[in-house]
C-alpha cells in the first residue's frame, strides 16, 4: 500500500521553472509592471504543455490588482483554466482573490466557477454535460493544449481517493468516454486501474483505505465517584 496521501499540493517550485522566472518571484521585481509580458509568455508556455506554476500566475494577478491598466481578460481566462486541473487544491480560489470586483463579474469567469464547483463537488457527469452544452466552454479552455485529459487526470485521482472499486460503465460515464473506447482502458491503466469483468479496481492507498477509529475515553476518579454516589441515592 502507498503510505502517501494522492492529494498532493501544487508545487512551490516546479521543476520546469525558468530561471529568468524563480529571480522575478522571489525579488522586488515580481511587483514591476514591466515585467508582467514575461510572466504573460510563461503562462503561453504552460498552455502548451502539462506545466502548471500556481505561484508564477499569482504574480500576473497581483500585478494586475496593483496595475488594472494592464489587465488581460484572455490572460485571466488562461490562468483560472490551468488552476482546475489542480482541484482538489485550492488554486483557483487563491486565483478568484485576487480578481477585482469587474473581473469576477464576467460571463467566462462565471462560466469557469460553474465548471469549477461541479469538479469540487464530484457531480462529473453533470460536468461534462454543461462543458458541452456550450461551444463556448471549450472556446474557454482552447488555448490549453490538452485541457480534457487534465481533468480526466483529476477525476481519477478523486476515483482513486474514494473507492476501491468501482463500477466501469459508472467510471466510464465520469469520464466522458465509452466504455468499449480504447482511450477508456489506456487512460485507467495510466493510473495504475484494472478492469476486472466490468468492475474496475483501484489499488489500495492511504486515501481510500479503511482506517480503524479507536475511541478513548477519560473519566476522572472524581466522576465515578459521583455517579456511584448518585446510584446509591437512587
Amino acid at each position: 500500500m502507498n503510505s502517501e496521501s494522492l492529494l498532493k499540493p501544487s508545487p512551490l517550485i516546479p521543476a520546469s521553472r525558468p530561471e529568468i522566472i524563480q529571480s522575478l518571484i522571489d525579488g522586488v521585481d515580481r511587483y514591476n509592471p514591466d515585467n508582467v509580458s514575461i510572466l504573460e509568455e510563461y503562462l503561453g508556455t504552460q498552455l502548451n504543455t502539462e506545466d502548471y506554476d500556481l505561484m508564477a500566475n499569482l504574480a500576473i494577478l497581483k500585478l494586475y490588482q496593483f496595475n488594472p491598466h494592464l489587465v488581460n481578460e484572455q490572460v485571466i481566462n488562461n490562468i483560472l483554466v490551468k488552476s482546475l486541473t489542480a482541484i482538489p487544491n485550492p488554486d483557483f480560489n487563491l486565483c478568484l482573490y485576487l480578481l477585482h470586483e469587474n473581473a469576477l463579474a464576467d460571463e467566462n469567469v462565471a462560466k469557469l466557477v460553474e465548471l469549477q464547483q461541479l469538479l469540487e463537488e464530484c457531480k462529473y457527469q453533470e460536468f461534462w454535460k454543461v462543458y458541452e452544452s456550450d461551444d463556448s466552454y471549450k472556446e474557454l479552455t482552447s488555448d490549453a493544449i490538452g485541457f480534457e485529459d487534465a481533468i480526466r487526470k483529476v477525476i481519477l485521482t478523486s476515483i482513486s481517493m474514494t473507492y476501491q472499486s468501482i463500477s466501469a460503465e459508472l467510471l466510464s460515464s465520469y469520464l466522458n468516454l465509452s466504455i468499449s473506447d480504447e482511450e477508456f482502458d489506456s487512460v485507467i491503466q495510466s493510473r495504475n486501474l484494472v478492469n476486472k469483468e466490468g468492475i474496475v479496481l483501484v489499488p489500495t492507498n492511504y486515501d481510500n483505505e479503511a482506517k480503524p477509529t479507536v475511541i478513548r475515553e477519560n473519566i476522572k476518579f472524581e466522576q465515578l465517584t459521583k455517579v456511584i454516589g448518585y446510584s446509591n441515592e437512587l
